[in-house]
Parts: structure tokens; sequence; C-alpha cells
């Protein structure tokens, strides 16, 4: 019972209220009125995720059909394989009801209850009872995961996290320097995965590692109208929402970065418990796995393409740098009236104090990339495929009204995108950049593999930024229309307002070198072409 209980506190976890199926009703959280996934699963597309490696680390593990008694009765999650920590798991222990919940938004195959990549591969670590646990077998863990599928995992859960007074550190603040912090930043790079984290929920949260930079951190939305279009009350504010400066650097990340990334639903989520009963579970560790199961869809849909040899297609799909620039900028902000000038979104976002994005100081501040609730928006898994299905531009040619792009950009240095069409006066442009913190693991017994007992350093982020210009500008200070300059994050994001029609071009800009002079980065791009 002590194990139960310890694993329920560490986790984000869910008020479980059991109903009768007959009260599940429209699965909104993956159909229209939530992510808009379950159009993926249908002709033409059909996308479930099939022969993708996704993965999951939390203190208990979900249970699989014929090695826990616990699920005897229940095949509706289908498991690639089980771990403790980065070993094989004990049969009947580690299983726990909220990692199976977790588990079911991304894999489960129950016809009611669909998750949203049914045909993935999930791949499972129970880090164990936190008692004599902590970061360093958390990285363990998500290591282990990350090396499954012969290294092929392209996303990894984090429906959980650290508390502070836990962390060895004296005076430990979120500065990103956390051990599990700085190992979810160099494995996402050494690993090439793309990491979803819980939001930090409430006071007294688990907030590490919330301030991660190469992975996207997910807050939850609710209901308005049978519509998941607000940020959830129970989701931590803002910095500058009012929270007394005592939370400043523990529920926060230090200085002005922001830490939400996207928004996705997490209020009243049916899903069904290891015995079969149904669940309404509430929380970000519930609104996670949409986003990490949104990339399973696109990345089968991308080795399609390659596979296919389609033009405008490489391995470059895969990078979760590109994913993560894909996510935030195909997110909903600001419903479209119907003449596609705010780009076809399906809902208009608020935040808890009922402001929408245009409102925010992310929108105002081209120095702000991420509003402090919303991110850059509510995550929709069917404008995400929009998004990717454009394919990869190069700047050497004329690109497309949407897109997006992988590539290197040396310092000092900038990299253009012409746009091939003139762009509408009033219609808007999204844009997102995305690149990696630099960090670095101390690897004393040289295996290439993070051990107990090692630890990284952090070599710091260079500074990009991005700006869309007149077509004919020749110095981005001067022509640039919109600018999106941050010094302290890993992502830089545009949405404005074509001020003229005419031509457009994005400028990514290396500002400033703080460790390698070449910088791998993800570009993504959505605008509309006049007439």
């Amino acid at each position: 019972m002590t194990k139960k209980l310890t694993w329920i506190i560490w986790g984000l976890s869910a008020s479980c209220v059991t109903t009768p199926v007959l009260a599940l009703g429209l699965q909104t959280s993956l159909g229209t009125n939530g992510v808009d996934a379950l159009k993926l699963h249908l002709p033409p597309y059909n996308l479930i995720g099939r022969k993708i490696a996704i993965g999951q680390v939390e203190i208990g593990r979900p249970g699989m059909f014929g090695w826990d008694k616990a699920v005897s009765k229940n095949r509706a999650i289908y498991l690639a394989g089980v771990f403790l920590r980065n070993g094989p798991a004990k049969s009947n222990s580690g299983v726990d009801s909220h990692a199976y919940n977790v588990a079911g938004v991304m894999v489960s195959r129950d016809k009611a209850l669909p998750g949203i990549a049914p045909g993935a591969r999930l791949y499972s670590s129970a880090v164990g009872s936190t008692k004599n646990m902590g970061q360093p077998e958390e990285c363990l863990s998500a290591q282990h995961i990350a090396l499954q599928n012969s290294g092929d995992v392209r996303a990894i859960n984090f429906s959980f996290g650290e508390p502070l007074n836990r962390d060895p550190r004296p005076d430990a603040v979120l500065d990103g320097n956390a051990l599990l912090t700085m190992c979810i930043d160099w494995s996402s790079r050494v690993h090439n995965v793309l990491y979803a984290i819980a939001g930090n929920q409430g006071k007294g949260g688990i907030p590490i590692p919330t301030d991660n930079f190469n992975g996207v951190n997910v807050a939850f939305s609710s209901r308005r109208g049978g519509i998941f279009n607000k940020v959830d009350v129970s989701n931590l504010a803002g910095a500058n929402q009012g929270v007394s400066s005592r939370l400043a650097g523990k529920e926060f990340n230090v200085g002005v970065r922001r830490s939400i990334s996207l928004v996705a639903p997490g209020s009243n989520i049916p899903l069904l418990n290891p015995d079969g009963k149904l669940n309404k579970v509430t929380g970000t560790s519930f609104a996670t796995p949409h986003v990490t199961a949104t990339v399973a869809l696109l990345q089968e849909f991308s080795d399609r393409q390659t596979q296919k040899k389609q033009p405008n297609w490489s391995i470059d799909a895969r990078r979760h740098e590109v994913m993560k620039a894909v996510l935030l900028n195909s997110a909903d902000k600001i419903q479209d009236s119907g003449d596609g000038l705010r780009l076809g979104m399906t809902r208009t976002l608020i935040d808890k104090q009922n402001q929408d994005w245009l409102a925010s100081d992310a929108y105002k501040d081209p120095a702000i990339p991420l509003d402090s609730q919303m991110g850059t928006g509510h995550l929709n898994a069917f404008r995400a495929y929009q998004q990717f299905s454009f394919g990869q531009w190069q700047p050497s040619v004329a690109v497309p009204a949407i897109g997006w792009d992988y590539r290197t950009v040396n310092a000092g240095f900038s990299t253009e995108y012409v746009l091939a069409k003139r762009l509408k006066q009033g219609s808007f442009v999204a844009i997102t950049l995305s690149w990696d913190r630099l960090v670095e693991l101390n690897d004393r017994n040289k295996n290439e593999l993070y051990d107990a007992g090692e630890n990284f350093s952090d070599r710091g982020l260079n500074n990009l930024d991005l700006y869309l210009v007149k077509a004919d500008a020749k110095n981005s200070d001067v022509g640039a229309v919109c600018a999106s300059i941050s010094q302290v994050d890993s992502v830089e994001h545009i949405f404005c307002p074509v001020p003229a029609t005419g031509n457009y071009k994005i400028r990514v800009q290396f500002r400033q070198q703080v460790n390698q002079a070449t910088q791998p980065y993800a570009l993504a791009w959505w605008s509309v072409p006049a007439n």
C-alpha cells in the first residue's frame, strides 16, 4: 500500500471516479473537439503509428498481458516491452493504474476507447519506489527506453517528475541544471528522441525536468461547450499572473524563459483501468501522452513517404527538432472565421484569466516566443499532419506557403527562405524555429552511456533569431515585418499578420555563438498566399 501511495504522490495524477461505460459518450479528446486525431486513423490517411516505437518512463508501469495478473482480463493495451529501470520488469511487480491510464491514451486498442496511436510500439520503464530512487535512476530508465527498438524510439513520455526538495543541489532552483533535466536534454540530442514532459501542476508540484530546453512541456485543457479550449485552472499560472515571489525559481524557470510549449486535453478523460473498469482522469499526466502519440502518427507518415522516395522527404523528418517545430507551429490559437486568414485554426484557446493569444505578451513582445500558460497554443494532430505533409524545402529554391526544413547555420551568418508566392494582406503567418541546448555527458568510463555516478556539463545555448522580412530586404533589422528574438529560449515563434500583400522571406540568423560554431535547427512555417 505504501508503494502505491508513493506512485500516486509522485505522479502528476488524477481524480479517478469509476463510471458506467454507457456514460462514456463522444471521445472528444481524440475527436474534432480535442486533438482531431481520429480522422487520421481513417482513409485516406490510415495512420495509427504502425512500427513506430515510443516510450514511457514513470514511477510505476502499465501491466503487460501474459506477464502481469492485474491485466489478465484486459487486452486493451499491447506493450512492446516493460522494464524496471534499465533491466527486465519483474512479473506482477510495479504495475500501476496511473501508468496504465497514460499508456491507454497512447496505444489502447479498445474499440470504444482507442488510443491516439494504437499501432505504435510502446516501451515502458518503471523507476520504482521513490524512497531509494532519484534522478540517477530516472535518467538510467530514460536512457534504457531511448535505446530500445535498436535505438530507434521517436518520442518518450514523462508523466511524472521530481520535486525540488529532493534535488541534492544546495538551494536548488529551476535553472536547467538538475541532473535529470540535463539528462533529458543530452538524450534528446544523442538519441534523437522528442521528450514530452508533463507540465508542472499546482503549487508544490514536481517541476524537474520541466526546466528542460530540448523537449516539449505540456499543460492541460478543459472543455467549454464540449470543446477543449481553455487552460485548466489546475495548471500552475505563469510567474506574471500574481504568484508570490517565494515560488520564483521553485515552480517556474529562473529568469524569463517560459516552460510550457503546448496545451493538450487533460480534464475528465475516460480511460480503462487495468481491471477493465472505466476511469475519468484529470491532469497534465494525461495531456502529455496526446503529444507523444501524435508523434507516432506523424512518424508513420514520414516513414511511408521516405520509403516510397517521395520528393521533399528525407530521414531529416525523424529529427526531434523537426517534430517539435511542427507540433508547435501547427497548434491552434485563434479560430479561423472561414476565410483562411487565420490558417484554418479550429478553436480559440484561452488562458486561466480568459485571455486569448492575441492578448498575450508573447504576441506583443518579439523577445517572448511562448505564452506562459499556453505555449504556442493547443495541440491539433490533424493540423500537425497538414503542416508536416508539405514536406522539407531547402532555402536554395523558392519555398511553398507551408513547409519545414532541417539544416545548419554558421555563427554570424543567416539562412533565408524566399516564399514562392505573395502573401495576402491581413493573413497570419506562423513560423517556428527549434534547436538544442548543448549538454554533454562526462563519460568517465568512455562507454558512451550514462552510468550511475556520472554527470553532465551544460555547454549552453547558441542564440538564434527568426524574422519575416520583405523579399527585397538586405538587413533584418531594417526590413523585418515580424521577429522572434529571445535571448534565452531554444525556440523562436512568430504569429503575426501580414501588413501588405507582397513578397516575403523567412530569415534564420545565428546571432551569438555560445558553444559550437555550427548550429543544427528545424524550421516550420505556415502562411496564406494571395490569389
